[in-house]
């Protein structure tokens, strides 16, 4: 799980591609659009880098098909995982969209997430948004060489707890770098001092994700879309991060 110096520079380049991807596919959701057209920009962006969309074509353990898609367009009701190019969506005034994206470079996985608002949208869906967001940098900064896994998720619940949002248990962060998906994987929620403990070194890709009304969810038919189950809003923010003895360093940050 400790990346080594040379691992680590990769990632950071790879790092700020990725986020700099994300920034311009986000900067396309607008009201109008066909979903499909934004995956289709990811996937022209992160070849015409030289690098591989992560997600297109991977089976995650329990999964009965490849991802189809290079992006993972969530909207509204939608938590994560979200296929883009499966059933023509098109965005409108007052949704909110949940944008996760993953590439390879240099044989390396970076991870990312946003969510963002199409035009005008209510004051609930954008408070939702910026908590969400705040808890991500809340579970970051817990993120440090000789705490835990268990301190990242106690952090996280604890500053959401008040605010009356859903957090589903089912779904959390992880490891990543040699795969997509690595040890250790990480709730968002959780005891301090439990866990697997974090060492200078590690990559780890966290993402709170909050509803705006309970914490219960279901699986689409497609087999990947995760839903609230009662039909509300849902936020999702993500970063690929570098323990570190000090601060943590976000890798898929625009510099």
């Amino acid at each position: 799980m400790i990346k080594t110096k040379e691992e680590i520079e990769i990632m950071r380049e790879g790092g700020k591609r990725l986020a700099e991807i994300l920034q311009k596919v986000s900067e396309e959701a607008k009201a109008g659009i066909n979903v499909s057209v934004l995956d289709e920009l990811a996937e022209k962006l992160i070849r015409e880098g030289g690098d591989e969309p992560s997600f297109l074509d991977y089976t995650p353990e329990g999964a009965s098909r490849p991802y189809p898609a290079t992006l993972c367009v969530s909207v509204n009701d939608e938590i994560v995982h979200g296929i883009p190019n499966e059933g023509g969506r098109v965005l409108k005034e007052g949704d909110i969209v949940g944008l996760d994206l993953g590439l390879k470079h240099k044989g390396l996985f970076l991870d990312t997430a946003v969510t963002v608002g199409v035009g005008e949208i209510n004051k609930a869906d954008q408070k939702l948004m910026n908590i969400t967001k705040e808890a991500l940098m809340v579970g970051i900064k817990a993120a440090r060489a000789g705490n835990t896994v268990g301190d990242i998720g106690y952090a996280i619940d604890e500053f959401v707890k008040d605010y009356g949002y859903g957090s589903p248990v089912e779904l959390g962060g992880h490891g990543v770098g040699h795969k997509v998906a690595e040890e250790p994987y990480i709730a968002n929620y959780g005891e301090k001092g439990e866990g697997e403990k974090l060492k200078a070194g590690m990559v780890l890709a966290l993402e709170p994700m909050l509803n705006l009304g309970d914490s219960r969810i279901e699986l689409a038919d497609d087999d990947y879309t995760y839903k609230t189950a009662d039909g509300t809003n849902s936020a999702h923010f993500e970063h690929t991060i570098l323990v570190t003895a000090g601060n943590p360093e976000i890798l898929t940050k625009v510099r």
